[in-house]
C-alpha cells in the first residue's frame, strides 16, 4: 500500500497499476479534470501540478517543501509519503487563489487550455520565494507554453502574485499539515500491485539491493522523466518497477575537501548549488538542462543511468574525471564514469547493479562546457562538449575533453588529448587538437545537426576554450548555436 495527501485527504492505494500517472489518476480516478494533457512528453508544461514534501530548512526547521512537477511523467507510487496539489485545489472558500486572481486582472489567460498549468507554476514560485526576480519568474515559466496570448500578461502575473502575497489557506494549515505529512511518513516498503504488473518502493539502499537481486528484471524508477515515456509516448507496459525516490540515502549531497559525492536519486535541481558553486558552467548546464519541472523530478543517477549518447550531464562528468559507486548486494565497486559506457545503451553495470552515488572531483579551474541547441532553453544538445586542461607555465600538463552527441556514447576525445598534453598551449596547438577531433569521432546526422555540422561545431568549441581562457573576461559559455 502507498500513502499521500490529495490537498487535505489521505488516500490509501493499493491495487492500482503501478503504469498508472498522476496525470491519469486525476482525471480518471478521483474526477480532477483540471489538469490537462497536451503532450504526454514533459514539454509543454499543461499537466503542471504541485507535490509537497517534508523538508528540514537550513536551520534544522521543519517546512513543507513544494515543488512543480509533470503529472503526465510521474506515476502515482512516486506519490509515497507526500502532498499532492492541483489547480482544484487553490480556490478556497469561494475566493479565487492570489495567482488565479492575478492572472484574471493581468489577462494571463485566453483559450485557458494550458492556464491551469501555468497557474501551478506561479502556485509553487510563490511558495518558493518572497519576490522573484525576472530571472527566476522566467525559470520558473520556461516548461509551459502558451499559443494564444504571449508571456508578457503571464509574467506580469507573475510579479503581482509574488510581490507582498498575501496569506493562503496553504500557509494557515501547514502545522497540521507537517504534522499529516509525519504520520504517513513511510517506515517500511510500499508497494502498488494490480495484479500483473507492481512497483516496489523501498526506503533503504539494504532493501532495494534486496529487492533488485529478487527481481533482476525489474526497472528502476528515479524521477522518470525518460522512463514513463515508454508508456506514454510508445504505450508500453512496464510489469515490475523498483521507486528509488524516497530512499534518502539517495538524496544526499556530501561536500568534502577533494569531492563532491552526489546520491543517484537526487533530483537535478537539488545538485545545481553545490555543482555551480564549484564548477559555474556545470551550474548553468543544469539551468538549460531542461524545465524547472523536469530538474524537479529527473535525477543525476538516472541521466547517466540511461546511457543516452546526448544526456547532458556525462559528458561534464567524464571531463572532470568523476566516478560512480556501484552497489550489488552487499558489495560495491568504484567505476570511472568513462568505462561505464560501453555501446549504445550497452553499459558496464551488472545484473541487479545499480548506480547507488557520484563522486564529483574538485579542483579544476580550467574547466569549461558547453551545449549547442536549436533553443536556449529546454532542448536537447546536437553537440555538449566539456573541456577540463592543466596549464603549467604555458605547457598542457594534462587534458580531458568529452562530448555527448558526437558518438554513440558519451566519450572522450582521446586524438585530440594526445596533441594537447605536453604542448604549449596556443592557437597552432589548438588547430592540430581541432584535426584530431576528426580522428576521434565520426558522428552521425539527424533531425539536430548533420555530421559535418557536429564536427565543425565541436573543432570551434575548443577554439572558443583556447579565445575564453585567454581572454576570462569574455562570458560568452555554455552557449546555444541555432
Amino acid at each position: 500500500m502507498i500513502q499521500f495527501l490529495l490537498n487535505q485527504e489521505l488516500r490509501s492505494e493499493h491495487a492500482l497499476d503501478p503504469n498508472l500517472t498522476v496525470l491519469n489518476y486525476l482525471r480518471e480516478h478521483v474526477g480532477k479534470p483540471g489538469t490537462k494533457e497536451g503532450c504526454a512528453s514533459g514539454d509543454c508544461g499543461a499537466c503542471t501540478v504541485v507535490v509537497g514534501e517534508l523538508h528540514t530548512n537550513d536551520l534544522g526547521a521543519e517546512q513543507i517543501r513544494y515543488r512543480s512537477l509533470n503529472s503526465c511523467l510521474t506515476f502515482v507510487s512516486s506519490l509515497h509519503g507526500k502532498q499532492l496539489i492541483s489547480v482544484e485545489d487553490l480556490k478556497h472558500q469561494g475566493q479565487l487563489h492570489s495567482v488565479q486572481q492575478a492572472m484574471v486582472e493581468c489577462h494571463g489567460s485566453q483559450c485557458g487550455f494550458c492556464t491551469p498549468g501555468f497557474v501551478m507554476s506561479l502556485f509553487a514560485l510563490q511558495k518558493n520565494s518572497d519576490a522573484p526576480d525576472s530571472h527566476r519568474a522566467h525559470e520558473a515559466l520556461a516548461g509551459n507554453l502558451c499559443r494564444c496570448t504571449g508571456y508578457r500578461p503571464i509574467l506580469a502575473a507573475a510579479e503581482q502574485a509574488c510581490c507582498n502575497k498575501p496569506q493562503d489557506q496553504f500557509d494557515s494549515r501547514q502545522a497540521d499539515t507537517i504534522a499529516r505529512l509525519k504520520s504517513i511518513a513511510p517506515t517500511q516498503t510500499g508497494e502498488l500491485n494490480s495484479g500483473d504488473k507492481r512497483c516496489l518502493v523501498p526506503l533503504t539502499v539494504a532493501d532495494l539491493a534486496d529487492l533488485y537481486d529478487a527481481y533482476p528484471q525489474a526497472r528502476l524508477l528515479a524521477g522518470g522523466t525518460d522512463l514513463a515515456l515508454e508508456v506514454t509516448q510508445f504505450h508500453r507496459t512496464l510489469p515490475v518497477m523498483i521507486y528509488v525516490g524516497n530512499i534518502e540515502e539517495m538524496k544526499r549531497i556530501e561536500d568534502f575537501d577533494d569531492r563532491l559525492e552526489i546520491g543517484a536519486a537526487t533530483a537535478l535541481s537539488d545538485c545545481y548549488a553545490a555543482l555551480h558553486h564549484e564548477y559555474p558552467d556545470f551550474g548553468e548546464l543544469l539551468h538549460r538542462f531542461a524545465s524547472l519541472q523536469i530538474r524537479n523530478q529527473g535525477t543525476l543517477g538516472g541521466n547517466i543511468g540511461n546511457a543516452s549518447p546526448i544526456g547532458d550531464s556525462p559528458p561534464l562528468l567524464i571531463a572532470l574525471g568523476a566516478q560512480i559507486v556501484l552497489c550489488k548486494g552487499n558489495t560495491r565497486r568504484t567505476l570511472a564514469l568513462e568505462d561505464y559506457f560501453i555501446d549504445y545503451r550497452v553499459t558496464a553495470r551488472q545484473d541487479s547493479e545499480f548506480i547507488e552515488k557520484i563522486i564529483v572531483p574538485k579542483g579544476h579551474a580550467l574547466f569549461r562546457a558547453y551545449k549547442v541547441s536549436k533553443r536556449l532553453d529546454d532542448d536537447i544538445s546536437a553537440v555538449c562538449a566539456a573541456f577540463n586542461l592543466k596549464i603549467d607555465n604555458g605547457v598542457i600538463s594534462e587534458a580531458r575533453v568529452a562530448f555527448g552527441g558526437m558518438a554513440a556514447t558519451p566519450k572522450r576525445a582521446k586524438s585530440c588529448e594526445a596533441v594537447l598534453v605536453g604542448a604549449t598551449w596556443n592557437s597552432a596547438t589548438v588547430e592540430k587538437a581541432c584535426v584530431a577531433l576528426a580522428e576521434d569521432f565520426t558522428p552521425l546526422s539527424d533531425f539536430r545537426a548533420s555530421k559535418e555540422y557536429r564536427l565543425l561545431s565541436a573543432q570551434n568549441l575548443l577554439r572558443k576554450y583556447f579565445i575564453e581562457l585567454q581572454t576570462p573576461h569574455i562570458e560568452t559559455r555554455v552557449t546555444a548555436y541555432v
